[in-house]
């Protein structure tokens, strides 16, 4: 998905490109199958995803490096073997009951296998800290890389971490997103000598007015679950708006390009 010169403008509506955040976290759990084809379904051509390693270095989809949250296991998906991590249960027990009881943790291979026949769809790859710290840079950069192998065109590999992102550009990286902690004229300068195709930023971390920075990235801002404010963002240059409540923002997205 290449970045817009500009965000379009009809009736005076600021249109922008819809990143699911975890799929369709609203309704299903987080970085899952069913989640991500629930995007998709929705209408999404854009996903974010969350990868950390597992013990044998095998690149698994899941936000948090302790396995409480989201799943019925315990302990740190750091140190789960591949036959363990096929039966932890990733249906968000605490928040749906046994609703999606048998869900996976997929592995990143899973989920880019379920885009192979949707060429349009981009996939935000993001290298969680904790695996960097557990694994090294150089380990976890090289087995990303390897499992997206030639999809790489659509994938962007993003961080938290800029030193992580600028070794997948030097390893064959298509384009990187540097994800901000915040918004600040350190970050800025950073920012401009990574030269990131896209910057990343949750919308609490902006000021709350004026443009944002200007440069060769596109901007992505996260945690948006109400219209109003992705039209907010998008009149302030914002190019692309993530968001959990895919199926509400969708459905307003294509509301506003057909009137």
């Amino acid at each position: 998905m290449s970045p817009p010169g500009a965000i379009i403008r009809r009736l005076g509506l600021h249109l922008f490109h819809l990143v699911a955040h975890r799929g369709n976290a609203r309704e299903f759990p987080e970085n899952t199958l069913p989640a991500f084809a629930s995007a998709l379904e929705c209408g999404a051509h854009a996903l974010e995803l969350d990868v950390q390693l597992i013990a044998d270095g095998t690149p698994v989809v899941i936000h948090d490096s302790r396995l409480s949250r989201t799943t019925t296991g315990r302990g740190v998906v750091q140190a789960l073997s591949a036959d363990a991590l096929d039966v932890v249960d990733s249906g968000e027990p605490k928040r749906f009951g046994d609703r999606f009881r048998g869900t996976r943790i997929p592995r990143l291979a899973d989920v880019l296998a379920l885009v192979d026949e949707q060429p349009d769809v981009t996939m935000f790859v993001e290298i969680k800290r904790e695996s960097l710290r557990w694994f090294g840079h150089d380990r976890v950069i090289t087995e990303v890389l390897r499992v997206i192998g030639p999809r790489r065109a659509r994938c962007v590999l993003i961080s938290f971490d800029r030193e992580a992102v600028a070794l997948a550009r030097a390893r064959g990286a298509a384009a990187i997103g540097w994800v901000l902690s915040r918004y600040s004229q350190r970050a800025r300068r950073q920012a401009g000598a990574l030269e990131p195709e896209f910057l990343f930023c949750n919308y609490k971390t902006l000021p709350p007015s004026g443009a944002l920075w200007p440069g060769r990235w596109a901007w992505v801002i996260y945690e948006v679950t109400s219209w109003p404010l992705a039209q907010a963002l998008a009149a302030r240059g914002v190019a692309f708006i993530e968001t959990m409540a895919v199926r509400e923002m969708a459905a307003a997205l294509r509301t506003a390009s057909t009137d």
